[in-house]
């Protein structure tokens, strides 16, 4: 038998890369008002980058929080089981009529497990109405970051998702004039080496951790070969010399 009860509101709410402050007013109105404030996980007991950044604007709000658990794994049957698993604890909110925001760290559409989470959920339940809001991403933040523009003109820019071969980067620099690759940490010492060989080193930065209060830039980085950079990397390339300066 259907509930007479309408369902409640999924919505996606995107939170930035670490500043509380990047939350659009949209964003923390929607976040503020949801019954139910959902989150990943963070690992060992400590708070997730998405719920850090959401902590202070919900002090003395009696909201229910919910943590989901999404795996750190490149095998895409942990990652389906998470999405599932995921759906089914939210599920019962919204089928009690509560609204819930699901605060995405970054940008909602841009490589976020929300994207998974909704369609899981939309899956199950076609009738389920589902809202995004968007965000600052992490090649913006970045940016900001370094006081550079990211894109000029008619430049073309390219987004590498996670770098397995350096053939790919060389492929890219072939004809695109700015290069963002995420997640650069693990392939930093072998991408060193084709920025070298193409002469790019003096046009290239790394930022860790954009925005949030360890943030770290590196330029200079003919001078680094080697940097032990964790998760959260980001390297920004300009194939050509910079035009503008803030």
């Amino acid at each position: 038998m259907q509930s007479s009860v309408p369902l409640g509101h999924l919505y996606g709410i995107s939170v930035g890369t670490g500043d509380p402050e990047l939350i659009t007013l949209k964003g923390l109105r929607l976040l503020r008002h949801a019954d139910v404030v959902a989150f990943p996980a963070g690992l060992h007991g400590k708070l997730g980058i998405a719920e850090s950044i959401i902590t202070p604007w919900l002090i003395g709000r009696h909201q229910q929080l919910l943590p989901l658990n999404f795996p750190y794994t490149p095998n895409q049957a942990d990652w389906q089981l998470a999405w599932e698993q995921a759906a089914a604890q939210v599920w019962p909110y919204l089928h009690q009529g509560q609204d819930v925001a699901f605060a995405c760290e970054g940008d909602v559409s841009f490589y976020s497990t929300f994207t998974y989470l909704a369609h899981t959920l939309q899956q199950a339940h076609p009738e389920l109405i589902v809202e995004t809001v968007p965000g600052i991403s992490s090649p913006y933040a970045a940016a900001a970051a370094l006081g550079i523009p990211l894109t000029c003109q008619g430049q073309k820019f390219v987004v590498l998702p996670a770098l397995y071969t350096v053939a790919e980067l060389e492929k890219v620099l072939h004809w695109a004039d700015v290069v963002v690759l995420l997640k650069v940490g693990s392939v930093y010492s072998q991408v060193w080496q084709v920025l070298r060989q193409w002469n790019l080193l003096d046009r290239s930065w790394v930022v860790e951790r954009a925005t949030m209060p360890e943030q770290q830039v590196y330029d200079n980085l003919r001078d680094r070969p080697t940097l032990q950079l964790s998760y959260f990397s980001i390297l920004i390339i300009h194939n050509k010399p910079l035009e503008t300066h803030y």
